[in-house]
């Protein structure tokens, strides 16, 4: 084939070795979806039938361009016939082809959470249903049912009863949440042969991408699915192993030798991102995982720009870095979108947003949102602007029944029907309703409640400061004990950085009051006379920059605690916080900065050590 000569040798090997197990190791940006591509063209140009090749991926974005790369190259193949998809969406045409009631409805998150919310109030707990949830969802990653979940303690004795109810619910409804879609086909397959069997025997050749992000059942799925054929080609890197929080397991990729015989290794290792100066470092990173198949990327881009590591004296002065810097190459470039800034946690684009927009440096957050408009943050901000104008219904609305405290719809559609019809703000219908009949005991000592409550803080406004004020507001509510029984670490960074904000608010402004503060946030959060078409610097996590490439990269907050996060105790975590280290470094193409901070306040402002994988870097920075 013609199309073959566009390939670097191990590419070649890899698309021509059809038979048989195949894991290819494909480095970052060497690549790999190009040889998933080509493999399934070539197979279908050697009379290979269309329905017996089922391509798996991660995003139905991903497996559309495959499906469009390879119809670039072989027109002539049938869409309807080849199976290029997620497993989600593999799975979904199994099951509507075999269960009994195939016309299920498939359960989004919003629809979970208000079901198990449902069973939490049937079974009166006062458990968080993101907790409940998550743990369900573990149970379902490792083919756990309802019937045969064992609880191990306290927590699970809970989860028992909650898990059996909510998957009771599921059923009635004949409805599926994106983990039964996993589970129902491997446990089908298991009950039932003849249809694993019939699914054998049609996928002659299985392809899965990012077979590293691979959970239990997806490996279960997989191993079943090939056992007649054996012709399966996984292709991944251990080295950009990132996702164990949302189940993935490392172990699919480093165990491929031991769950199939005779299996063939490709190395793909010539990258075609990067220059030399940023792989050699990136590499000589990587290299102090005990847990990895082992490579060493290279390319052909000798030399180009050293890396740049920066020392702030604190976050501030590293934000100042990154905006001087970017403002500098961009005068010379104006492509703002090849630029991208990267960091452990979300609480630390607060700093850097703050920065850009005194510099008038337009920005994207990708994977998450604006500091200010994160739930956590609108929600404080809610109970502070109520202190300032009580008439403010939106707000009201938004923080009434946040934390939980028994004010449920029907009770806030009844006190909207009273402000209706006296004329009056949602506020005074709070304080009105409270004399009537209207509600049920229980609600209206709810109302009294959050009323005497918010009479408290409007009252300590008159006497407090805003800093001062908005910890006891966060204290008194419920809110930090709400975060901090969810684990939510995150969500408890991102309102530690926002008090700082307030306390640096207070340092520099002559006007400290609360009107002031929230007149200036609100000059902040007011992005709707940007240009939307405009080059933007990306703002994003490590966790969402997998997969993307930018011709600048900045890491910022390379120090202990951040990265490798604090969480971060066990060794095995460790080597992931540091694989996550690879993968920031790897997105970068022309250029990388790296910075960190003597002193970082969102951490009580103690002194700060470098990051060991800037230590580990010694001699090439």
């Amino acid at each position: 084939m013609d199309i073959l000569k566009e390939l670097n040798p191990q590419q070649k090997e890899a698309v021509l070795h059809t038979e048989g197990p195949l894991l290819v190791l494909a480095g970052a940006g060497s690549g790999k979806t190009r040889v998933i591509t080509y493999r399934i063209a070539y197979l279908l140009h050697q009379g290979i039938l269309p329905e017996n090749i089922l391509g798996v991926t991660f995003t139905n974005k991903a497996a559309d361009e495959m499906k469009k790369r390879i119809e670039t190259i072989n027109n002539s193949f049938s869409r309807q016939r080849l199976w290029i998809s997620t497993f989600h969406s593999a799975c979904v045409r199994i099951l509507r082809a075999h269960l009994k009631n195939p016309n299920f409805t498939i359960y989004d998150a919003d629809d979970q959470n208000s079901l198990i919310k449902e069973c939490l109030k049937e079974l009166n707990l006062t458990l968080q249903p993101k907790a409940v949830l998550a743990t369900i969802s573990r149970a379902k990653e490792n083919l756990i049912t309802a019937g045969k979940y064992t609880p191990t303690n306290f927590f699970e004795q809970k989860i028992k009863p909650l898990y059996e109810l909510y998957q009771s619910k599921l059923d009635e409804n004949n409805g599926l949440d994106f983990d039964d879609i996993l589970m129902k086909t491997v446990l089908l397959w298991q009950q039932e042969p003849q249809i694993l069997e019939l699914y054998q025997n049609r996928f002659k050749y299985l392809l899965v991408d990012e077979y590293q992000d691979t959970n239990y059942v997806q490996y279960l799925f997989t191993k079943m699915l090939v056992q007649r054929h054996n012709n399966i080609c996984c292709v991944g890197d251990d080295d950009q192993s990132i996702y164990s929080f949302r189940g993935a397991d490392i172990r699919n990729i480093l165990n491929f030798e031991k769950d199939y015989k005779n299996v063939k290794i490709i190395r793909l290792e010539e990258n075609y991102r990067s220059t030399e100066a940023i792989l050699s470092l990136a590499n000589r990173v990587i290299s102090h995982n005990i847990g990895r198949k082992g490579k060493t990327l290279w390319t052909r881009k000798t030399g180009g720009p050293p890396v740049i590591t920066y020392v702030g004296a604190d976050e501030h002065q590293e934000a100042a870095f990154v905006t001087r810097k970017v403002l500098e190459i961009s005068g010379q470039e104006m492509t703002l979108n090849n630029f991208a800034v990267l960091y452990r946690v979300n609480a630390q684009s607060r700093v850097l947003e703050e920065a850009f927009r005194k510099a008038h440096l337009p920005y994207l957050i990708i994977g998450g949102v604006s500091f200010y408009g994160r739930k956590e943050i609108k929600d404080i901000l809610a109970y502070l602007k109520i202190l300032v104008n009580s008439q403010d219904a939106v707000s009201l609305k938004r923080i009434i029944n946040v934390p939980a405290r028994g004010i449920g719809k029907t009770t806030i559609q009844k006190i909207e029907n009273l402000a209706r019809e006296k004329g009056i703000s949602l506020y005074s219908a709070l304080q009105e309703i409270q004399t009537t009949e209207i509600l049920p005991p229980k609600a209206t000592a709810a109302i009294k409640k959050f009323v005497e409550l918010m009479a408290h803080f409007i009252k300590l406004k008159t006497t407090k400061g805003v800093l001062e004020l908005t910890n006891e507001l966060i204290d008194k509510t419920g809110y930090k004990q709400e975060l901090e029984e969810l684990a939510e670490h995150d969500r408890l960074d991102n309102i530690k950085e926002f008090l700082i904000s307030i306390e640096e608010f207070e340092a520099s402004n002559e006007d400290k009051t609360l009107e002031a503060f929230l007149a200036n946030i609100s000059l902040y959060t007011d992005i709707d006379n940007w240009d939307d078409t405009a080059p933007k610097v990306n703002l994003m996590t490590l966790h969402s920059a997998k997969g993307l490439e930018f011709n600048y990269v900045f890491m910022v907050g390379l120090e202990e605690g951040l990265l490798p996060h604090m969480n971060a105790r066990e060794e095995i975590e460790k080597e992931e916080e540091r694989r996550l280290c690879y993968v920031g470094m790897t997105r970068a193409k022309k250029q990388l900065f790296l910075s960190y901070a003597i002193k970082r306040r969102l951490y009580s402002g103690t002194f700060a050590r470098p990051s060991r994988f800037l230590l580990e870097c010694k001699g090439r920075i």
